[in-house]
């Protein structure tokens, strides 16, 4: 019988079901804990034969209504197999909440690695691959902005409509509901919402977005291109502009970018400007991204909003501030309000 313990499975349950409803895997299976993604439960499977796969579940407890969504991940990697865009293999989902308490579902093991922080980079990449990686980074986004939703059984996924106003509501709902618990308020977040409403490009046909996208949310094989994407779980329909604008953020235009962040795993010496990767984007996909700096604008302020709510949460005393720097997350409010209404300047 085995011994092992794995945080949220009840081992033997998941074992029986994978081969009752998975081939290619034969149980008992090598259990190990994979770091990241979103805090849900992720384990590396090894068979009996040596042969690998992954299996994920939500976090223990109580979650919010949308949160940690496994069949909204397992609808895109299914979807999105058969494509360019590159996934994992989906291999088995689990609705029976009888089996280990939620929802679970297991897919192939890629070949590759996230990266978080420029040392990591610097490691795994060689300079004279970093251009190869940057133009598979963005090659990879154009792919998936290219696929028609419809097509591909993904209809459903989210509304088609209105994506940027849809999130200006949220997240200035957000924005409001946290200063009290802040004890900070900004005038700029006000009134750049005003302009994003007032200024928003009509959003063309609308298309798998996957809101997250960047190094930490990709796996990089050895030839430094991109061999999957992953965490899809707040993937939904919407504006492809707005989703490049998120993943070029991160992306240094010059030497002073890099000075700005030089822990970013985008800051390495090697990689193409952020301009040359907006300018393959266009190429790749024919589309017009003479906006472009309203979307990088609007993510700016969308990730205010988004800090500001955390930070309300530590001031509120609902959070531990155990190695907390509330200094530096109230600066990273202050330097996103910034970064946004430089954006939308040079409009």
């Amino acid at each position: 019988m085995s011994t092992q313990q794995a945080e949220g499975y009840d081992i033997p349950a998941v074992e029986a079901w994978v081969s009752a409803n998975v081939t290619g895997l034969t149980a008992p299976f090598k259990w190990t804990r994979l770091e990241g993604g979103h805090s849900n439960l992720t384990y590396q499977l090894e068979d009996t034969a040596g042969r690998l796969a992954v299996v994920r579940r939500p976090p223990q407890g109580e979650l919010l209504p949308k949160a940690h969504d496994m069949s909204r991940e397992w609808a895109l990697i299914s979807a999105l197999g058969p494509t360019p865009v590159p996934v994992p293999a989906a291999l088995g989902f689990c609705e029976d909440t009888e089996v280990t308490g939620a929802w679970f579902y297991l897919m192939g093991l890629i070949d590759g690695r996230p990266l978080y922080n420029s040392r990591q980079t610097a490691d795994w990449v060689p300079p004279e691959r970093r251009e190869i990686l940057a133009f598979s980074f963005i090659d990879t986004l154009a792919e998936l902005h290219a696929l028609d939703p419809d097509e591909i059984g993904l209809s459903e996924l989210g509304k088609k409509e209105n994506y940027v106003g849809r999130q200006l509501k949220t997240w200035y709902r957000s924005w409001n509901s946290s200063i009290d618990a802040a004890q900070h308020d900004d005038p700029r977040a006000h009134s750049l919402q005003t302009f994003f409403l007032e200024n928003m490009p009509e959003q063309g046909p609308a298309r798998v977005v996957h809101g997250d996208y960047g190094f930490h949310n990709v796996l990089i094989g050895a030839d430094s291109t991109i061999a999957a994407v992953v965490d899809w779980e707040i993937s939904t329909l919407g504006d492809p502009l707005a989703d490049l604008a998120y993943a070029l953020n991160p992306w240094p235009e010059d030497a002073a970018d890099i000075a700005a962040s030089p822990d970013a795993a985008t800051c390495v010496p090697g990689f193409p400007a952020k301009s040359a990767l907006a300018k393959r984007y266009a190429d790749r996909t024919g589309r017009d991204l003479g906006m472009l700096d309203f979307y990088i604008g609007f993510n700016c302020w969308k990730t205010a909003a988004i800090i500001h709510g955390v930070y309300a949460r530590y001031m509120a005393g609902n959070k531990s501030t155990d190695g907390v720097d509330l200094v530096a997350l109230r600066e990273r409010i202050d330097a996103s309000l910034a970064a946004a209404e430089e954006a939308i300047s040079r409009l």
